[in-house]
């Protein structure tokens, strides 16, 4: 614990804050005093499964939380689920999701972990595979596990319960995943688990395993799930509606101000460090112009994940683009590799690609024939284009993105 402990029932009242739920809520206050009677931290669990590459603002709300733990004195446990990545979590999925390879999960972990380092000291926190338990369990201690859920109460979650409504295929790995998270809070003794919403059910799995295992259950404390850019669904990748926690700043400033109004307040609340005193203002219209108000949120996003130096340069830069219809002051060059030239052309999505404007040949298409793609301020609305490269051309791929073509 920290040298001037933090009262219980102040803990209680920040995490409150930055939580929607606190489950029950008399036990996170009777864990505190009793952890500070035995002179040790809470246990707060944080699993995260490497399934993709990147963290987006949607990830960071936990991580964030994580952080006002630690620094309130106790000790992140964070899961890195390498087997329970094989499984997939089932949570607000519609499919079963493909299972990742052990090469692409060690690579995404790593990847993790230097984002998590971001907002998580990670030297003053304790960090686990669940591989470490999970490996060595033989066929007979995996069933022993699995009798103490039935399948009744599992299909009875919103997700499972709606794909079995629409006969969409559940696999019968993915009614392993609650069982499987909920045996890594056995295995770490955590007294306090974090993490969305939609975990819910797994949360409290846990606290079943636990108490048969002759552990305090731990208390549960989920927050909702941020909306994406698109103000419709939760932020995710795989939608494309996500603010990376290491895209560029002028990438993340340019985001922020393109969400809906409508999300500013809950933005305001889950993705920046604005009090909610300084909120109230920036949302009162008779207070603040509803631009001014947006621009404050970018900046604080920004600031966030950088500094505020790179929020204000991040912000003159989209008025120089947007306000003024100026190009931005530094743009990135990019050198085209002769050998994908033909005649000095070359194919116009495949160019996209090659910039990192696009992961695929199928995202460079869509951006093309959505009219988001210029040379030189010439539109570009023909996939099947093969333009014309000279050195000093501008590529400008959606609002926000240039490069100043060269010759490799």
């Amino acid at each position: 614990m920290t040298d001037r402990p933090v009262a219980p029932e102040e803990q209680f009242r920040i995490l409150s804050r930055i939580s929607d739920e606190i489950l029950p809520e008399g036990e996170f206050l009777t864990k505190v005093r009793k952890a500070r009677a035995e002179g040790r931290p809470l246990r707060i669990k944080y699993g995260m499964d490497p399934t993709a590459p990147d963290i987006h603002l949607g990830n960071a709300v936990a991580l964030h939380k994580l952080k006002v733990f630690q620094d309130l004195g106790h000790l992140p446990v964070i899961i890195v689920g390498d087997y329970t990545a094989r499984v997939g979590d089932p949570s607000e999925k519609n499919r079963t999701r493909p299972v990742l390879t052990g090469e692409e999960i060690d690579a995404n972990a790593r990847t993790y972990f230097e984002q998590v380092g971001r907002i998580v000291d990670l030297e003053n926190a304790e960090i686990r595979r669940n591989g470490e338990w999970f490996e060595p369990m033989r066929l007979a201690d995996v069933v022993k596990l699995t009798s103490r859920v039935t399948v009744a109460r599992t299909i009875e979650r919103d997700d499972f319960a709606k794909r079995l409504a629409d006969g969409t295929p559940i696999g019968v790995h993915e009614l392993l995943y609650p069982i499987m998270q909920a045996w890594d809070s056995v295995m770490v003794r955590a007294d306090v688990e974090i993490g969305g919403t939609d975990q819910k059910f797994n949360f409290l799995a846990a606290r079943e395993f636990q108490r048969a295992e002759g552990q305090d259950p731990q208390v549960i404390m989920t927050h909702p799930l941020l909306v994406g850019l698109d103000g419709v669904k939760k932020m995710s990748k795989s939608i494309g509606n996500y603010i990376g926690i290491t895209e560029d700043p002028q990438e993340i400033f340019g985001k922020a101000m393109s969400i809906p109004d409508a999300l500013m307040a809950s933005w305001f609340l889950w993705a920046t460090d604005i009090t909610d005193n300084e909120a109230a203002v920036l949302l009162d219209p008779e207070k603040t112009h509803p631009r001014d108000a947006k621009v404050a949120l970018a900046k604080a996003v920004v600031s966030r994940y950088y500094d505020d130096g790179a929020a204000e340069r991040a912000a003159t830069e989209f008025r120089r683009i947007f306000s003024r219809k100026e190009k931005p002051s530094e743009i990135p060059d990019y050198a085209v590799p002769g050998e994908e030239l033909s005649d000095g052309r070359v194919w116009i999505v495949r160019l996209i690609v090659l910039a990192g404007f696009a992961a695929s040949n199928g995202e460079a298409r869509r951006l093309v024939t959505g009219g988001g793609v210029k040379i030189d301020d010439v539109k570009i609305d023909d996939a099947r284009a093969e333009v014309e490269v000279h050195p000093g051309a501008i590529l400008k791929v959606g609002k926000r993105r240039f490069a100043r073509l060269t010759l490799r």
